[in-house]
């Protein structure tokens, strides 16, 4: 039988490593799973490589972990949103790196991993430093550069509801990233605001098939 909740955020974590590559889905404050996000502070682990929109905001979930020096490195399109004063401050101390991408290319290497697409060429910042060692080439008469996917040892994201297969609803916005990086992992670790049996879901609401995803855990009200 297929069963893939678990009772806990810290079961839900369980087994990530240090040196951990996590994709987490967000768009500023909205569809953090901020609960296993402080599942995996609580975790220990360390150098971690972090793929998230931006870099945190105040002091909890994604600045918390810059905050406690776990993340060794950010791959993200706004690292100096409002509140991000952690990475500005381990930033500015040589305490962490950063790799910048556009936001679109972001969610598109996040998607060609998925895929199993080696890699893509886009005119979004070929002629820019953002570009530098990277292949370019004209096409028809525009500069574009390779990028390559983006693959994750785990994602952490956020849905709405999910059944024990691990079929996934999202409430709007929340939405953002959470699909293609659950495709885009080795594990895919998700929390959601509620459980429903086998059949609830509307098939024509579901947006992450259960086949994506390795583990659910109820958050009520998370």
């Amino acid at each position: 039988m297929i069963d893939k909740r678990v009772a806990t955020v810290e079961e839900a974590v369980a087994g990530i490593r240090d040196g951990a590559t996590l994709l987490v889905g967000g768009f500023g404050s909205s569809g953090i799973p901020a609960e296993l996000v402080h599942a995996v502070l609580d975790l220990g682990v360390r150098d971690l490589t972090l793929v998230n929109n931006n870099a945190g905001s105040g002091e909890t979930d994604i600045a918390a972990l810059i905050r406690e020096r776990r993340i060794r490195k950010i791959i993200c399109s706004y690292p100096r949103a409002i509140g991000s004063v952690w990475f500005q401050k381990r930033w500015e101390a040589g305490e962490i790196e950063l790799e910048l991408v556009p936001q679109g290319t972001l969610s598109e290497r996040l998607r060609a991993a998925g895929a199993g697409i080696g890699g893509f060429y886009t005119p979004t910042g070929a002629d820019s430093q953002l570009a530098e060692g990277k292949e370019t080439r004209m096409i028809d008469g525009r500069l574009h550069v390779l990028e390559s996917p983006l693959r994750g040892d785990v994602a952490l994201i956020k849905a709405d509801r999910a059944d024990r297969w691990g079929n996934l609803t999202y409430h709007s916005a929340a939405r953002n990233f959470g699909p293609t990086m659950a495709t885009a992992a080795a594990l895919t670790v998700v929390q959601v605001r509620e459980l429903a049996e086998l059949g609830e879901l509307d098939p024509e609401t579901v947006i992450t098939p259960g086949i994506f995803v390795d583990r659910v855990v109820e958050v009520p009200g998370g």
